[in-house]
């Protein structure tokens, strides 16, 4: 019960930094230009790496019992117990696996954007929201995977690394992405119970009128991009859970990743349609993972289980960077 602590603090430390973003660092809206976007991507980078060496002093000291055991005592693997060492490189690769399906992301949202006309001063806006719902989504979608992994073992092993295979085949073998809005059900809901108005009212996702309560296109926005992060998180959650079903690491360092979105879309959104070889990597990345899980009841040894983490993490970086490279050099080659 000890650990309960741990995750109100994790979560009121998370409030804290949504709290300065929106509240001091970006109270006035703006345009977020490259270089305070590259700025804050820094940022957030290096505060999920210092959240990662208090998760080394955490796991390695067991502080508030957090580390002392992991997975259900029925499970598969059965209940282990996590050094400081051990859940730091368990958090990074989850951070890294999150980062790196969080780059398609960021094109998908930008063509959202691009669809509405959403003016790129109120971008950031809708960025905030979209993420703090993400976190709700999240949290409940950790718990209730963690939940069926304590309980159902190797037959939930099966379905999330089946659906990262899957999901991986389907983008490998699809056209250029592409989104319709105008198909999204919620979109359609909302449309058909409320009244919209035609244009954007600032920053606002709701006007009053004549006092009727009227919802801008800007909520349409934050309603298609949060019903996106579901089949967003279809993805990344699985392929956390190839890595840990310690339910904090797969929580924080999912979190971690999320909050840094906002800024490393303004970073990348002008130059993402640049990595020509960016879907291949990911794919490569998701038929990986999808395949660790589904076989993961054969590793037995907790100490095979701990090398089988390094080299997950040393396959994700190295494949994403193979992407960027090939990306770069076949641009050269086409731009000769």
């Amino acid at each position: 019960m000890t650990t309960i602590w741990l995750w109100i603090g994790f979560i009121a430390l998370v409030m804290v930094f949504l709290a300065l973003d929106l509240g001091v660092f970006n109270r006035k809206a703006h345009v977020i230009g490259i270089r305070e976007a590259i700025g804050w991507t820094i940022v957030w980078v290096v505060a999920a790496m210092l959240f990662n060496v208090a998760v080394y002093f955490m796991y390695e000291h067991h502080l508030f019992g957090i580390g002392s055991h992991f997975g259900h005592v029925d499970s598969v693997p059965p209940a282990q117990q996590l050094d400081g060492t051990q859940a730091a490189v368990k958090f990074f690769t989850g951070y890294v696996i999150e980062k790196s399906l969080s780059l398609d992301n960021i094109f998908v949202i930008s063509l959202v954007f691009a669809y509405f006309g959403v003016p790129s001063i109120y971008q950031h806006r809708v960025l905030f929201w979209g993420i703090l719902g993400a976190l709700i989504l999240r949290g409940a979608m950790i718990g209730a995977g963690a939940t069926a992994l304590n309980y159902l073992g190797p037959v939930m092993n099966y379905v999330f690394g089946t659906i990262l295979f899957f999901t991986a085949l389907k983008m490998l073998f699809s056209k250029d992405e592409e989104v319709h809005p105008e198909k999204n059900l919620f979109l359609k809901l909302a449309k058909r119970f409320f009244h919209i108005t035609d244009e954007f009212h600032a920053d606002r996702f709701t006007i009053r009128l004549d006092g009727r309560l009227l919802l801008t296109p800007l909520f349409l926005v934050l309603l298609v991009v949060e019903s996106m992060d579901v089949m967003f998180a279809v993805d990344s959650i699985p392929a956390i859970f190839a890595i840990t079903n310690d339910p904090f690491l797969v929580f924080t360092s999912n979190i971690f990743a999320i909050l840094g979105l906002r800024s490393l879309y303004f970073a990348l959104a002008a130059m993402i349609r640049q990595f020509r070889y960016l879907k291949q990597s990911i794919v490569v990345i998701l038929l990986y993972v999808g395949c660790k899980m589904m076989f993961s009841h054969l590793i037995e040894s907790h100490e095979l289980s701990n090398t089988m983490t390094w080299v997950s993490l040393g396959v994700i970086i190295a494949v994403m960077l193979v992407g960027i490279i090939a990306s770069h050099c076949g641009k050269g080659i086409g731009e000769k």
